[in-house]
C-alpha cells in the first residue's frame, strides 16, 4: 500500500507533494535533478490566452525569509503549452495541472474551452490576476467577481476545478465560500503576499513593477492559518501552499487542513527541495505507524 496517496476532487496523486505554479515552468529543468514521477504533481506555469512576455526586470528580489517577484505570468499562451510542452509531460508519469490566468472572464473561459480535450488531470484558475474590465482589481478580492469567473469557467470544462486563492484580501474564508458555491471542486492557498523593498542607493524599488510577490518561509505561518480557516469554512478539499520548504513544514500544513500540499521558493534555493520532502513524510509515516498520510489532515486541536 502507498502510505503517501491522497486523493483531491477526484484526482490521486501518488503522494501530496505538488510543484507550485511558476517555481518549476513545464518541468523540463528539473527533470534533470529527478524524474517528475517522484512527484506527486505539477502545476505548470501560469498560461494566458496568448503569449505574454510579462514585467520588465528587474523581477526578483531576495528579501530575508524570502524572495519577492513580478514577474508578470510571462509565458507562451496556452496553444503553444498544449502543443510543446503538453506531449513531453504526459510521459513523465505525473499529474499535470494547468494553471489558467486570464484578465478577463472571457480569456479564463476560451483557455479552459482548449485545454478540456487535453490530458491535463486538473485545472487550477489563478483569481488574482487582474480584471481588466473591472479596473483592474484582481478577481480574487471580491467575492462576486470571484465566483463569476469560477461558474464561467465551470461550464467549460468537465475537469476537477480548483481555484487558487489570494491572501491579499479582508477575508480568505469568504473568498472560499463563494467559489465554492461557484462550483469549485478545491481551493489552493496561498497565493504570495504583496511586499516591496527599496535600494538605499537609488532611493528606487528594487523591482521596476514597484511591488511583487512575497513567497518563501516568511509567509509560511500566515499561510498555515489562511488554510486552517479556509478548511474549517469549506466542504471541498484544500491544497495548502505559502512557505513550505521541509517535510515537516508539510506535516504542519497538512494538519491544518491541508490534503496536499505545493512546493515554490524552496525550489529556487534547493532543486532537490521536493523530493526531499516526499522522502521526509515516507520517514515520518513509517516511523509514525501512520497507514495513510490523509489520516492526519486536519488533525490540529486547536485550544478552546
Amino acid at each position: 500500500m502507498n502510505r503517501l496517496a491522497v486523493t483531491v476532487a477526484g484526482v490521486t496523486f501518488r503522494n501530496p507533494v505538488i510543484t507550485a505554479s511558476g517555481a518549476c515552468g513545464f518541468g523540463r529543468e528539473y527533470n534533470h535533478f529527478y524524474p517528475l514521477s517522484r512527484l506527486g504533481g505539477i502545476s505548470v506555469k501560469g498560461m494566458t490566452l496568448r503569449p505574454q512576455e510579462g514585467n520588465l526586470p528587474p523581477r526578483v528580489a531576495e528579501t530575508p525569509a524570502g524572495m519577492l517577484n513580478s514577474v508578470g505570468l510571462q509565458n507562451p499562451g496556452v496553444d503553444a503549452f498544449l502543443q510543446d510542452e503538453l506531449p513531453w509531460l504526459e510521459k513523465q508519469d505525473t499529474r499535470i495541472i494547468a494553471n489558467v490566468a486570464g484578465h478577463t472572464v472571457e480569456d479564463c473561459e476560451e483557455i479552459a474551452r482548449r485545454i478540456e480535450g487535453s490530458a491535463v488531470d486538473m485545472i487550477e484558475l489563478n483569481i488574482s490576476c487582474p480584471n481588466v474590465k473591472q479596473g483592474g482589481a484582481a478577481f480574487g478580492t471580491s467575492c462576486m467577481a470571484a465566483a463569476e469567473v469560477t461558474a464561467a469557467v465551470r461550464r467549460y470544462t468537465t475537469k476537477p476545478l480548483m481555484v487558487k486563492l489570494s491572501p491579499n484580501v479582508t477575508s480568505i474564508t469568504e473568498i472560499a465560500r463563494a467559489v465554492e458555491a461557484a462550483g469549485a471542486d478545491a481551493v489552493s492557498l496561498i497565493n504570495t503576499l504583496l511586499g516591496m523593498r527599496i535600494d538605499l542607493r537609488t532611493r528606487r524599488p528594487i523591482l521596476r513593477n514597484n511591488v511583487g510577490g512575497l513567497s518563501g518561509p516568511a509567509v509560511f505561518p500566515i499561510a498555515v492559518r489562511m488554510v486552517w480557516q479556509v478548511a474549517n469554512a469549506v466542504k471541498i478539499p484544500v491544497v495548502g501552499m505559502g512557505g513550505i520548504a521541509t517535510w515537516q513544514d508539510a506535516v504542519e500544513m497538512m494538519m491544518a487542513g491541508a490534503s496536499a500540499v505545493q512546493v515554490g521558493a524552496a525550489a529556487f534555493s534547493d532543486p532537490m527541495a521536493p523530493v526531499k520532502i516526499v522522502d521526509g513524510l515516507a520517514e515520518y509515516c513509517a516511523d509514525q505507524g501512520i497507514e495513510s498520510i490523509s489520516e492526519i489532515v486536519g488533525s490540529v486541536h486547536p485550544w478552546e
